[in-house]
């Protein structure tokens, strides 16, 4: 993981937005599932 170049560095700045917009989603997701089951109820 010490491999500096350009390529590497790319990779993990996609990884950390990709990680954040997942996150992102999650909760997007558990909010909605939230409003669905209480109109189930």
């Amino acid at each position: 993981m010490g491999d500096r170049s350009p390529k590497s560095v790319h990779k993990q700045a996609t990884q950390k937005q990709s990680k954040a917009s997942d996150a992102v989603k999650k909760k997007q997701q558990s909010v909605a599932a939230k409003q669905l089951g209480n109109k189930n109820r």
